[in-house]
């Protein structure tokens, strides 16, 4: 593992599932955490338990990524020493519904593709520059198993994701001859409050993705993020699936009842 103390580390969506996680996770490494949401109470909240456990430095904002104006202005008026960011997660995102595309809620795709589209290249057209000006960076994008395989009726979120991909691919190209490196963590199931959110608030209906088996956590995720950013400057984690082992594919997944 090699050391990345003092470097600044700005995670998106980072009031609660993988992006609280991550920053739990890089908390204890001695880095300056730089945290986003929507939600500044909650992300307060965590930024104030993470001083207080592992003395870690944190700056919070509020910022809701599909709005690209918000996403420069906050990057442009942060204090002076904590706008070098060193390792960007972008890890906003989010499902909205669950309907054959001909019945689907344009509203819903407009959120799906502005938050986890547009936001992911506003925030990482925002940072990546100063990287590359710096000679030093490393973006990891959270990705899905849903960009590498589409499921019925998942059709616009898919699409979204498979959009990360294919960005993080094109990024980590345009990359090639500078020391800046680009990783996708693509998860499958993970038990968070994305099934919540995609159902909008039909906790029941939410409960039932995970029925049966043993999903990820945040926190098995967060591991792998840390992973990645503490490889060795030549080694660079382009593009990691993980899935909990009741899972082989996006539809395939064992239930024990």
């Amino acid at each position: 593992m090699v050391s990345i103390q003092n470097q600044v580390v700005f995670i998106t969506g980072a009031s609660s599932g993988i992006g609280a996680a991550c920053a739990r996770a890089f908390a204890p490494l001695g880095v300056r955490l730089l945290l986003a949401a929507r939600r500044l109470p909650r992300l307060q909240q965590l930024a104030n338990q993470l001083e207080t456990e592992f003395g870690v430095q944190t700056h919070v904002m509020s910022l809701d990524v599909r709005d690209r104006t918000q996403v420069e202005s906050s990057l442009q008026t942060l204090p002076p020493d904590w706008r070098q960011v060193d390792i960007l997660v972008n890890n906003a995102g989010l499902s909205r519904g669950l309907d054959k595309l001909h019945e689907g809620s344009i509203q819903d795709w407009e959120e799906m593709i502005d938050t986890n589209v547009k936001g992911l290249l506003y925030v990482t057209r925002a940072v990546v520059p100063g990287m590359v000006h710096r000679q030093q960076g490393h973006v990891i994008n959270i990705g899905s198993i849903a960009g590498h395989q589409t499921y019925p009726k998942g059709n616009v979120y898919c699409g979204s994701k498979a959009a990360v991909r294919a960005i993080s691919e094109g990024l980590k190209q345009d990359l090639l001859g500078t020391p800046v490196r680009v990783s996708s963590v693509d998860p499958g199931l993970v038990e968070t409050e994305f099934s919540d959110i995609r159902f909008r608030g039909d906790t029941a209906r939410a409960q039932t993705v995970y029925d049966g088996l043993t999903p990820l956590t945040p926190e098995d995720i967060a591991d792998i993020v840390v992973f990645c950013a503490t490889r060795p400057v030549h080694v660079n984690v382009s593009e990691l699936l993980v899935l909990p082992t009741a899972q082989s594919g996006a539809t395939l997944v064992h239930r024990q009842h």
